[in-house]
């Protein structure tokens, strides 16, 4: 199974409305493919222009290594690890990314949301993530 562009654009919409009533500030949200290239990016005015690339890097990261930015991070502390050691200078491993899979587990994409808390963008992320694994 391959994203949609309808899926993309309802993925984006829901990030954008949580935003507005749980956080009631403005965010950045990138979502790629399963190979992390980029299908979509919003940036809701007012959001911090540093987080266009913190979103897409987002994104690129948890589909790259198909895990959420939050648990590579972990990773990296868990193993004493750096970024850089895998050799791809787009990684980012700050929380705010998540895999987009489906109901199977068949990873299809990845979101990234920057403009928050690093916890906050998580939440956003998740929720992308669990809104595509509902179906």
């Amino acid at each position: 199974m391959e994203i949609s562009l309808a899926m993309v654009q309802n993925l984006t919409s829901r990030a954008i409305e949580l935003a507005n009533s749980e956080f009631k500030r403005p965010i950045c949200v990138a979502v790629c493919d399963k190979f992390g290239l980029l299908l979509a990016f919003t940036r809701m005015p007012g959001a911090p222009v540093r987080s266009i690339a913190i979103a897409q890097g987002k994104a690129y990261t948890a589909a790259r290594m198909g895990v959420n930015t939050d648990a590579f991070l972990e990773r990296l502390h868990r193993e004493n690890l750096q970024p850089g050691y895998f050799c791809d200078p787009l990684f980012t491993a700050l929380p705010g990314g998540s895999v987009l899979k489906t109901h199977a587990g068949e990873i299809i994409g990845a979101a990234g949301i920057s403009g928050l808390t690093v916890q906050e963008d998580q939440v956003i992320a998740d929720m992308m993530a669990a809104t595509v694994q509902k179906g």
